[in-house]
């Protein structure tokens, strides 16, 4: 997906949400090794200087890797030297993409959002957007501030499929980034394992794949090696629009929470 700075951003990306220390390092590395060149953290994983080591570990080109990182609205008031750690940690003198983590009591931050994009001003950050935003949220944010946030990172899957929520992040503009795509259940549901065998695939991979074939980021994340390398071998397989339509329909039998 191409961003407003004209930065390119892999579909597919490696997630690092709960995964800390030493396998954190590992887990980074073993990304790097498979072929991911698009690595998700934040403030609040705790992870970002394992992460950094990771990157210089694996001797992938730091040009060649697209990073996020988060900020939680709770330090607004250290926007600046959050950021400034973060990329301290990560070894980094800027990062790709910089997000507000979430929101609080449906607020949308607009000082916190102006002081993103500051850091982008002063190179700090290719892009910037958010995360756990509501459309609606999309719209007042961008109605206080003048500018629509690049990518809107939301818990995404088959079973939270809603085509109008894709629709309306399109007609914004807006980058949809869906996390815990893996989680849920969506891998031990009948539909997919059924896919996934029959196309001789793993559930993981065509979950993968199908967010792929929407147009929408995917970061699953994994400790082990043998899934994080099962988990970029997308491209030698394509799901049919019957295929499609029958993972889509998942979304209207998912059971509310």
């Amino acid at each position: 997906m191409t961003l407003p700075s004209g930065r390119e951003m892999p579909l597919l990306g490696f997630g690092t949400w709960q995964i800390t220390g030493e396998e954190a390092v590992r887990a980074t590395t073993a990304a790097l090794s498979a072929g991911y060149r698009h690595l998700d953290t934040a403030h609040v994983y705790e992870n970002e200087g394992e992460v950094g080591r990771g990157i210089r570990d694996s001797g992938v080109r730091r040009e060649d890797i697209f990073i996020t990182t988060k900020i939680p609205p709770g330090r607004a008031d250290q926007h600046r030297e959050t950021l400034e750690r973060s990329l301290e940690l990560l070894g980094v003198d800027h990062v790709d993409l910089w997000l507000i983590h979430w929101s609080v009591d449906d607020e949308v931050h607009a000082d916190l959002w102006r002081a993103l994009q500051e850091a982008r001003s002063d190179g700090l950050a290719g892009d910037i957007g958010v995360s756990n935003y509501s459309v609606p949220q999309l719209d007042r944010l961008a109605e206080v501030t003048g500018e629509m946030p690049a990518v809107n990172q939301i818990e995404w899957s088959p079973l939270l499929f809603e085509p109008d929520v894709l629709a309306a992040h399109r007609e914004r503009g807006v980058v949809l980034e869906g996390y815990s795509g893996l989680r849920g259940g969506v891998l031990e549901h009948e539909a997919v394992v059924g896919l996934a065998r029959q196309l001789g695939r793993t559930p993981a991979q065509v979950v993968i794949r199908w967010h792929l074939q929407h147009g929408v980021v995917v970061i699953p994340k994994s400790r082990e090696p043998n899934r994080i390398r099962a988990n970029v071998e997308v491209g030698s397989f394509a799901l049919d629009p019957a295929e499609m339509a029958v993972l889509d329909a998942l979304g209207a039998h998912a059971a509310p929470e």
